[in-house]
């Protein structure tokens, strides 16, 4: 089904780019089927030709009449803008995905025409090595078969999962935030290797495979976490000091308020950009 779907993205920054990079390193989206186009970077859209062998167009030179996918990937400020320019260029059978966060499906819809199938997605920038946690809703005109092609694009990203709107908040606390969370574990794993006598890419690279071997036992075992922690975790040995000095300083308190927190300031976020759109 997506061999033959001419994409367009609308809006060229950091997570356009991981996009595109998962779908062609997926091998199921050729190149020559993905137009990029932006505002006013130029330089951007040289840099994504030359890297990823992608069509760079000139946002005025983009035809739609051509396209079945339209990705709106630009910053929330400019979205307003790009819808009321695209409104009366759609038809009912294309696709508009939206990658701008905090905007429901719903609000794009009433700023498009009636009908116009619209689905919501959350991917991750792992999205850029196809391993993202990907999250999406569809709007409400979009039809069975549009949701199912929604879940073999998005599959091109790593794995996909179909959510309702008022779940987008936790996912982005989850997922979409989520790398930073891990790279900024990583950090201090790193650091600690360094203090002990590790050359930092050692250490680095131990971590990082220690965190890959955990995720795949959850994801391959079916134990849950707290079964899987126990079995590792011998009476007064290595793993239950570290486990201690984790519980003394905060360790999982931590995350947990730190998913909140990302999930809270999404919402936060969904009502600004509503609110400054509905104004206008």
């Amino acid at each position: 089904m997506l061999i033959k779907q001419k994409i367009a993205f609308i809006g060229a920054g950091s997570m356009a780019e991981a996009l595109i990079s998962g779908m062609i390193k997926s091998k199921r989206i050729p190149p020559s089927q993905i137009l990029v186009t932006n505002r006013q970077d130029g330089k951007r859209l040289v840099e994504l030709v030359e890297q990823y062998g992608v069509k760079g167009i000139r946002s005025e030179e983009l035809n739609l009449e051509l396209v079945d996918i339209i990705i709106l990937a630009m910053k929330p400020k400019d979205i307003e803008g790009a819808l009321e320019s695209l409104k009366n260029q759609l038809h009912p059978h294309q696709l508009v995905f939206s990658v701008v966060a905090g905007i429901p499906t719903k609000t794009i819809e009433d700023k498009l025409l009636e009908g116009q199938q619209v689905v919501r997605i959350m991917p991750n920038t792992s999205a850029m090595i196809g391993e993202s946690a990907t999250a999406f809703v569809p709007g409400k005109h979009t039809s069975g078969i549009s949701v199912l092609l929604a879940e073999e694009l998005l599959a091109c990203l790593g794995t996909v999962y179909q959510l309702d709107e008022g779940e987008m908040d936790i996912f982005t606390g989850i997922a979409g935030s989520g790398p930073a969370y891990i790279y900024y574990l990583m950090e201090h794993i790193e650091r600690a290797g360094i203090e002990a006598g590790l050359d930092s890419n050692t250490a680095r690279k131990i971590g990082a495979q220690t965190i890959l071997g955990a995720a795949k036992m959850m994801i391959q075992q079916s134990e849950t976490p707290a079964e899987l922690r126990e079995k590792v975790t011998s009476p007064n040995g290595t793993t239950a000091a570290g486990l201690e000095a984790l519980k003394i300083h905060g360790g999982g308190k931590a995350i947990f308020q730190a998913i909140k927190g990302a999930a809270q300031r999404s919402k936060e976020l969904s009502w600004q950009i509503q609110e400054m759109i509905s104004e206008k």
